[in-house]
């Protein structure tokens, strides 16, 4: 009988219904999400007065103006403990107690009024930027009492209180920041589109002389190629699937590569072959970097480590485990922390490479982390995800910024030192960045090679030339296409349209 009245009555777990609860309950309150707790005045006053106590409790006896006597009784009134301070009427500059805490004497209680010499001198002893910092705050702090002696304060009788009873300092008082104006960049235009691998190209490596670069891809070649003219100069076979990374060393004629088919190989470019295996990855190796300084080889897979591997022996120095799911991309630099790794488990670790640990583990992402780029001149980084592009500060990786509106997963970043971040996705689109400001003053969605299928547009790597004149991207419609800035463009021509908003720097 149930079965014929309720034919289409589905069940579901406990599980189910109390996420779909939490869906219902997010949605009805999400546009409340970012309002403030508005304040109560009496606790804000109790606040107040308790945090007065606590931090100022020792200056509250100093001496004031005759035009403050007011305001010395307002902020006595307000604490408890304070109303028989005694109260000190200076009929010139304000006194001189021989520490924080202890009353005046008869000797310094009273002090004659300068002279005008005294108070010339004392105005050109301030330097221009002091003195105009000091006209614009609105109340002394016990420093400005010790080392101006009550000239600027003065000057400004009128000085605001805090609703709570207290002075308004930056202790207590924070201004919200505003987002500086972006440096202009001129906008990128598509200058080469080459073509000649057979499958998707995943990852590029320009040389160090700027000559050629190379390239590998999913028909399982790596090739090299002209980089002023865009011609194929060498094609190298040997991996039996996909080329996942290359990477090109500054020291020797070596060329390095590491696929889907766990591999991971040195080519002695003098004579074009492998002349070294690199053994140990369980699975798929993702990406790989070379250490700058040392003749070390970093590589990650999808077996959820991260291998240092010595070049010239072809040892496996360190098993860099922790990851809890595959190691997308590795970043290697010369100074602490040497290595970066950035995994589908959505969390950063920087390594400490001497003792092949875990340093720091970031966990602000949601999203797996596909791609990382350290800043050439700058000691920041930054990680891209398909919920947003993260700005952080080395040694301990101190959260800067959210770069956020490139909404697709970002498998790859580049960065030149101009300070313009590029970052790559899986629909095909690039968006510029000012670095500083995390402003997007481009975007950018070329037309996929005619020939193939308009859903195979996506962006797997991208990387500048070391001239930073380039930008080279390997794309999902098996070409490589190359971009230049525009010289013909200007800021007239091409303004930059932002807005000096209140910054949101959510730290998560």
């Amino acid at each position: 009988t149930k079965q014929t009245l309720w034919p289409d009555v589905q069940k579901h777990s406990v599980h189910t219904l109390v996420f779909r609860s939490l869906k219902r309950t997010h949605d009805m309150f999400v546009s409340d999400h970012a309002k403030p707790v508005s304040l109560d005045d009496q606790s804000h006053n109790v606040k107040m007065a308790a945090k007065l106590k606590a931090d100022y409790g020792a200056v509250l006896h100093m001496p004031v103006l005759k035009e403050g006597k007011d305001r010395v009784s307002h902020i006595s009134a307000g604490m408890q403990g304070h109303q028989n301070d005694p109260e000190y009427l200076i009929t010139g500059t304000h006194a001189y107690p021989s520490g924080p805490g202890v009353a005046l004497t008869a000797d310094t209680k009273v002090h004659r009024m300068p002279s005008e010499g005294g108070v010339q001198s004392l105005a050109l002893a301030l330097p221009p930027s002091q003195a105009r910092q000091d006209a614009s705050r609105t109340a002394a702090s016990i420093g400005d009492i010790h080392r101006h002696a009550g000239a600027a304060e003065r000057s400004q009788p009128n000085a605001s209180l805090m609703e709570g009873g207290g002075t308004r300092n930056s202790a207590l008082m924070r201004k919200a920041p505003t987002m500086p104006k972006p440096q202009w960049h001129p906008p990128w235009k598509l200058f080469r589109v080459i073509s000649g691998h057979l499958g998707w190209v995943r990852s590029i490596a320009v040389e160090p002389g700027n000559q050629w670069f190379v390239t590998g891809s999913a028909d399982r070649t790596i090739k090299i190629w002209d980089l002023a003219s865009g011609k194929l100069k060498l094609s190298l076979t040997g991996h039996i699937s996909t080329v996942r990374g290359v990477a090109v060393s500054s020291r020797s004629p070596y060329l390095f590569s590491c696929g889907e088919d766990k591999q991971v190989k040195c080519w002695d470019l003098e004579y074009n072959k492998v002349i070294r295996h690199y053994h140990g990855h369980l699975s798929a190796v993702y990406d790989l970097d070379l250490h700058p300084s040392i003749d070390v080889l970093v590589t990650c897979s999808r077996d959820a480590t991260a291998r240092v591997w010595d070049i010239r022996t072809k040892a496996n120095v360190h098993t860099l485990s922790g990851h809890t799911n595959t190691v997308a991309t590795v970043r290697c630099q010369a100074a602490e922390p040497q290595i970066i790794t950035g995994s589908h488990d959505s969390t950063i670790r920087l390594w400490d490479l001497i003792a092949g640990k875990t340093r720091a583990t970031l966990t602000n992402h949601k999203k797996s982390v596909r791609a990382l780029v350290l800043h050439p001149r700058q000691y920041t980084f930054a990680s891209g995800s398909a919920d947003n592009i993260k700005q952080w500060m080395f040694p301990d990786g101190n959260f800067i910024q959210n770069l956020s509106g490139h909404n697709a997963i970002i498998n790859t970043l580049a960065v030149n030192s101009d300070g313009v971040l590029v970052s790559g996705a899986d629909n095909g689109t690039i968006h510029m960045w000012d670095w500083r400001t995390g402003y997007n003053f481009q975007r950018i969605h070329a037309a996929v090679q005619p020939g193939s299928l308009d859903s195979e547009s996506g962006i797997f790597a991208c990387v500048f030339d070391h001239s930073e004149s380039r930008l080279i991207t390997a794309e999902a419609d098996k070409t490589i296409k190359v971009y230049k800035e525009d010289d013909t463009a200007t800021e007239e021509s091409h303004p930059v349209n932002w807005k000096p908003e209140i910054l949101k720097r959510k730290r998560f």
